[in-house]
């Protein structure tokens, strides 16, 4: 068994080997050094813009056991703190979002603006406190780094990070397509759904670009689209895969594997189905041929290390956060263009419904399958994990034909039929965590 956690990477292109050992799954010191190196020592997803939109709004939220709150001043900037008192620690802000001028502790009553500034400390004036009280700051402490693109809101703890359009990179593309949608952006439709489960955050970065599962994980919701096959009026998120008669239509796949864990997967499922196939020629007209057919294909994004955009019939987006070595919550939200008629919202709304969540007819059978592994882990003589060859015999080094149609430069770029199902999206992911954790 390797001690040393850059072992755990078996990472040998010219021999045709890729291989993840299970302690990458189940071992809290390797957990430990992952909340360290990448939650709270770089760049995490925090908020959009839009759960925060008018002065005095705020939201609560975190970077791994770290409580945060994002507020928008009375001047209209955005910033992000952590909340917690300065004076004994104790949470200030209680309620998940708001609008407050004024938010006080409860413990010992020190007040503070939607700036963060510290507005009285209570009894001041009878204190006696010594001159020296006045050398420190009472304003709540802001966080390292923070930073915003396209709406989507960034934090770091540490300050000696790259510049965020650095860390994102050329996945910054596939943020652009999600908010162009529309000329005014994006907005979260009102409503956030969270569960936990028992199991690696890592696993949800698999699945969400794992197409090799979705034939054996979720029979019952293809039995589903089999019987709905014939039904005019159909909504669900796969409908537009399937001709009448209920027989598949013949997809491509394809994917990037960029630097600093991010990476995408793609497919070329007919689009009639999809909430933007009536503004195509206004999308077209906009935005520009390449773009627009690209807007309406299936994509996974994964925004290393907590953020997942899901774009296909609907538009998910979902925030994880690890609480231990085998528990991860996952918060989940459904995003729109701003403007959206509303059949076209009522569309998006109903496939969002259809197949994501709790109460969805997929991630009830992805979480039980994450559990299900985490269990297996503890098979302690079985060591090296498999499920990442599916591919390997048709990885380009670099840009492909499809990345370079969108002028970005991934690590590595894969196409072929859908049924290929490619593991090599998975690389990415593994390479930059091999490389950050040593």
């Amino acid at each position: 068994m390797p001690a040393d956690i850059a072992q755990l990477i078996d990472d040998r292109p010219a021999d045709g080997v890729f291989r993840v050992h299970r302690d990458v799954f189940r071992r809290q010191d390797v957990y430990a050094r992952e909340m360290d190196r990448f939650f709270h020592g770089g760049w995490v997803f925090v908020a959009h813009a839009s759960q925060v939109p008018n002065p005095q709004d705020y939201l609560t939220t975190s970077i791994g056991r770290q409580p945060l709150v994002v507020m928008r001043g009375q001047d209209g900037r955005l910033r992000c703190f952590h909340n917690s008192c300065r004076h004994k620690g104790a949470l200030v802000f209680h309620q998940r979002r708001g609008n407050r001028r004024t938010h006080v502790c409860h413990y010992h009553g020190w007040a503070y603006g939607s700036d963060g500034r510290n507005l009285g400390v209570k009894g001041r004036a009878q204190g006696d406190y010594p001159a020296a009280f006045d050398d420190d700051s009472h304003d709540l402490q802001p966080v390292a780094r923070f930073a915003e693109y396209r709406g989507f809101l960034f934090a770091s703890l540490a300050a000696e990070v790259l510049p965020l359009e650095t860390h994102l990179g050329d996945i910054r593309r596939f943020i652009d397509m999600a908010v162009d949608q529309s000329e005014a952006g994006l907005e979260i439709v009102p409503g956030a759904v969270t569960y936990t489960y028992r199991a690696n955050w890592k696993l949800q970065l698999e699945n969400s670009t794992d197409a090799y599962h979705f034939t054996s994980t979720h029979p019952s919701y293809l039995r589903l689209l089999d019987r709905r096959s014939g039904m005019a009026g159909r909504t669900d998120v796969e409908a537009a895969i399937w001709q009448a008669g209920g027989k598949k239509r013949e997809e491509m796949m394809g994917s990037f594997g960029f630097p600093n864990g991010h990476a995408l997967v793609w497919t070329t499922s007919p689009v009639e189905n999809h909430p933007l196939y009536a503004r195509l020629p206004e999308l077209r007209a906009r935005v520009g041929d390449t773009r627009a057919e690209w807007m309406l294909r299936t994509r996974q994004c994964n925004i290393f290390p907590n953020l997942q955009l899901a774009s296909n019939a609907a538009l998910q987006m979902r925030v994880i956060r690890p609480l231990a070595v085998d528990l991860t919550e996952i918060t989940s939200y459904c995003l729109a263009p701003v403007g959206e008629d509303a059949e076209q919202r009522r569309q998006r709304l109903r496939q969002y419904e259809d197949f994501f969540n709790p109460s969805g007819l997929a991630t009830p059978d992805d979480t039980v399958t994450f559990e299900d592994c985490q269990r297996g882990f503890e098979s302690g003589e079985i060591e090296w994990q498999q499920g990442y060859a599916r591919g390997m015999g048709r990885v380009v080094r670099g840009a492909d034909a499809h990345a370079a149609e969108l002028d970005i430069a991934p690590d590595t770029s894969i196409s072929g039929p859908f049924e290929m199902s490619d593991e090599t999206v998975f690389h990415a992911l593994y390479r930059n965590w091999s490389r950050k954790l040593k």
